[in-house]
């Protein structure tokens, strides 16, 4: 026993509890050390949480109304860009059937350059119409991107119209019945007759 004693007299216990004087003294004479300031913030928010669960049910459902509203926001501005860029094609279709309303029906290298990109860029965009519109897709498939890809091909087409219709006027196209004049085959004669022709 007397070791005990011994060792109780000269052994000091460092661990204090709430029960004990000086305890509220004693903690707020010394600073917290580094790093404590953010254990005890997250302390003190799990003892928050504990003690007022509805009060954390609703801002688990405050966070996650917006949560949803910031999705929602996101898709409606990829929408919103999806149809501006399906749009695009019809800003240029006035621009370049005045262009090539001003290069003439004649047959030159201006008029032809001009035709011919207005028939290839409809072609290639309708083509690529997949890759140019990838980056507006979502995992999710929250957002609408048929109705884009339609308007686009859709003004696509108008534009390669026009390149067609100027190309016809160019006489480029084989429009006419003289076009195919080549693969008319001639009918042989299989009578004859002995009157002479006049």
């Amino acid at each position: 026993m007397t070791t005990k004693t011994n060792q109780n007299k000269w052994s000091i216990n460092l661990t204090m509890k709430e029960s004990d004087t000086g305890f509220t003294t004693s903690a707020s004479k010394f600073p917290q050390p580094l790093g404590m300031k953010r254990i005890a913030a997250i302390e003190t928010n799990l003892q928050i949480q504990s003690s007022s669960k509805n009060s954390s049910k609703t801002i688990s459902s405050e966070l996650s109304t917006k949560e949803k509203q910031r999705a929602a926001q996101i898709i409606k501005k990829k929408s919103n860009a999806a149809m501006g860029l399906a749009t695009s094609p019809g800003k240029s279709v006035l621009m370049n059937s005045f262009m090539m309303y001003m290069s003439g029906s004649n047959l030159n290298m201006m008029s032809i350059s001009i035709t011919s990109m207005s028939i290839l860029n409809p072609i290639k965009s309708i083509l690529g119409v997949n890759s140019l519109f990838s980056k507006f897709e979502d995992p999710s498939g929250k957002v609408e991107l048929q109705m884009p890809k339609l308007v686009f091909i859709l003004l696509n087409c108008v534009m390669l119209g026009v390149g067609l219709y100027k190309m016809s006027k160019m006489r480029l196209l084989p429009t006419t019945s003289a076009d195919w004049s080549g693969r008319i085959v001639w009918k042989e004669l299989l009578e004859s007759t002995s009157v002479p022709p006049m």
